[in-house]
C-alpha cells in the first residue's frame, strides 16, 4: 500500500461515521495482538488545552531520554503530525505499511460479522501499532470526542489522567451542561488511576470528585495561587509555578502558562511513579514545546497570527490574550467556522475587539459558508470582506493593515493549516 493509498483508506472510513464505544476498537485490537496493553500511557482529555498540554508532557519526558509516543488529533499540514515519536512525525512507509495491517484485520471483523471500524479507531490503532513497534516507553495520548466512549479509552489505567478545561462543545454528543459535559470527559478515570484536573467551576469539578471517589482515584489540581506570570512578549513569556522559578515558554496566552503548570502536576506524579525526570528536564521541555496553530505568530510586519479558537471559551481566550498582548492596535480577523460549532457565541465574545473581519469557508463538508458567516457577523461589525478563498482572504487582511494592525486567522482549524503553509512556504508578502 502507498502512502496516498493509505489516505484515501483512512480517510474513506470517514463514511463510517462517528460511532462513540469501545466495541469495535477492542475487537480490532484483539485482531492485532491487542499492542497497546503492552505501552504505558498518560491520557488527557478536555475541551480546550488539550493539545497543548500533550505538547508540553510530552515534551518533558523526551528532554529526560524518554522514547515518547504523542497522538494528537486533528492535524495543521500533514496528517502524519498526528502521530510522532519525541516529536518525529511518522514516517509514510511506516503509516502504509501499518495502514496495510489494519485494513486487513479490519476486513476479517467484517468477515466476521463485526462492523467497519470508523476513521478514528483506525489511525488510534494504526497509533497503538506504531508506538508498540518502535517500542515507546511512554504514549501521551490526547482524546479525539469526549473521554467514556472515546476510542482511546479502550487503555488499562494509565500512569495519570490529565483533564484540561472544560466548555460547550460537541454538545450533540456529550450532553447541554458543563456537569454533563465534565461527566463524559471523566470517563478516562481509571479504578485506582491519578488524576490531574484544571481547576475550573465547581459545579464541574464536584463531578470529577464524584468519578475519582466511585472509582478509588487520587485526584491532584493544579494550585493556580502559585502561578505568577513574570514578563511576556510575542516571543514567549516566564512564569513561576509553586518551587520552580523562571520557566520559560514559547506559547503565547496565560492559559498556556496554566496548561504547563497542569502538565507540571502531572510530570511530578510520574517521578513519583519511578520516572526519572529532574527540574532540568522539566525546564528545557517547556521551553522547546511548540505547537502550531495555537496563538502562533507567522510575521511580524504586520503582525499575522493564527489561533484554533472554535468553541466560546476558546474565543474568550483569544480575545483576552490579543488584548493584553495588543492592547493598542487595531485587529482585523480572518475567520472559517463549521456550522456545528457555536460560531454565534463565538462571534458575539470578538466581535467588540474587531475592525474588520474577512470571512472564509472552511475546507470540510461541515463547512459554514464564507458569506452566511459574514451577514451573521454584518449584525455585529459593519465592516467584513467575504473572500472565496484562503489566499484571497490573507490578501486582503494584508492589504487592509495599517502600521497598528494586527491580523489574526482563527476558527476552524481545517483552513488554518492552508494559512500557515502560505506564510512557511513564502506565498505572501515577507
Amino acid at each position: 500500500m502507498e502512502y496516498n493509498e493509505a489516505l484515501k483508506y483512512i480517510h474513506g472510513s470517514h463514511k463510517f461515521g462517528v460511532k462513540l464505544g469501545l466495541t469495535n476498537i477492542t475487537r480490532l485490537l484483539e485482531l492485532m495482538g491487542n499492542p497497546h496493553r503492552k505501552l504505558r500511557f498518560v491520557h488527557v482529555a478536555g475541551t480546550n488545552g488539550k493539545g497543548s498540554t500533550v505538547a508540553f508532557i510530552s515534551s518533558i519526558l523526551a528532554k529526560a531520554g524518554y522514547r515518547t509516543g504523542i497522538y494528537t488529533s486533528p492535524y495543521i499540514e500533514r496528517f502524519t503530525e498526528r502521530i510522532k515519536i519525541n516529536d518525529v512525525e511518522i514516517s509514510e512507509q511506516d503509516l502504509s505499511r501499518i495502514t496495510q495491517f489494519v485494513k486487513e484485520k479490519a476486513e476479517k471483523m467484517l468477515s466476521q460479522g463485526g462492523n467497519h471500524p470508523t476513521e478514528f479507531e483506525i489511525i488510534t490503532a494504526i497509533a497503538f501499532q506504531y508506538f508498540y513497534e518502535k517500542k515507546c516507553d511512554v504514549v501521551v495520548l490526547e482524546v479525539g470526542l469526549g473521554g467514556r466512549f472515546d476510542s482511546t479509552n479502550v487503555i488499562d489505567t494509565p500512569l495519570v489522567s490529565v483533564i484540561t478545561t472544560i466548555s460547550y462543545d460537541h454538545m450533540d454528543r456529550l450532553g447541554n451542561t458543563l456537569p454533563e459535559i465534565a461527566f463524559e470527559k471523566a470517563g478516562i478515570i481509571k479504578p485506582g488511576g491519578d488524576v490531574v484536573i484544571y481547576p475550573q467551576r465547581a459545579e464541574v469539578e464536584k463531578v470529577f470528585e464524584d468519578v475519582c471517589i466511585e472509582r478509588g482515584a487520587l485526584l491532584h489540581r493544579a494550585d493556580f495561587s502559585k502561578l505568577r506570570l513574570e514578563n511576556f512578549s510575542i516571543d514567549g513569556q516566564t512564569f513561576r509555578y509553586k518551587n520552580y522559578e523562571d520557566l520559560r515558554i514559547s506559547l503565547l496566552g496565560e492559559h498556556q502558562a496554566a496548561n504547563a503548570a497542569v502538565a507540571v502536576e502531572a510530570v511530578e506524579i510520574l517521578k513519583n511513579k519511578g520516572l526519572r525526570i529532574n527540574e532540568s528536564h522539566i525546564r528545557d521541555g517547556l521551553s522547546n514545546t511548540r505547537w502550531p496553530g495555537r496563538l502562533e505568530v507567522l510575521n511580524k510586519d504586520p503582525v499575522f497570527l493564527i489561533d484554533g479558537a472554535h468553541n466560546p471559551e476558546g474565543a474568550m481566550v483569544l480575545r483576552d490574550a490579543l488584548n493584553k498582548y495588543f492592547p493598542d492596535k487595531e485587529k482585523i480577523f480572518i475567520i472559517g467556522m463549521l456550522k456545528d460549532k457555536d460560531y454565534k457565541a463565538v462571534i458575539e465574545t470578538i466581535a467588540p475587539i474587531a475592525s474588520r473581519f474577512v470571512t472564509v469557508t472552511p475546507g470540510s463538508e461541515r463547512a459554514l459558508p464564507a458569506a452566511e458567516l459574514g451577514k451573521f457577523i454584518e449584525t455585529y461589525c459593519k465592516n467584513v470582506t467575504i473572500s472565496d478563498t484562503i489566499e484571497e482572504a490573507v490578501q486582503a487582511s494584508l492589504k487592509f493593515a495599517k502600521g497598528n494592525s494586527v491580523i489574526c486567522a482563527f476558527g476552524s482549524l481545517y483552513y488554518i493549516g492552508e494559512i500557515r503553509k502560505l506564510f512557511t512556504k513564502r506565498h505572501v508578502p515577507s
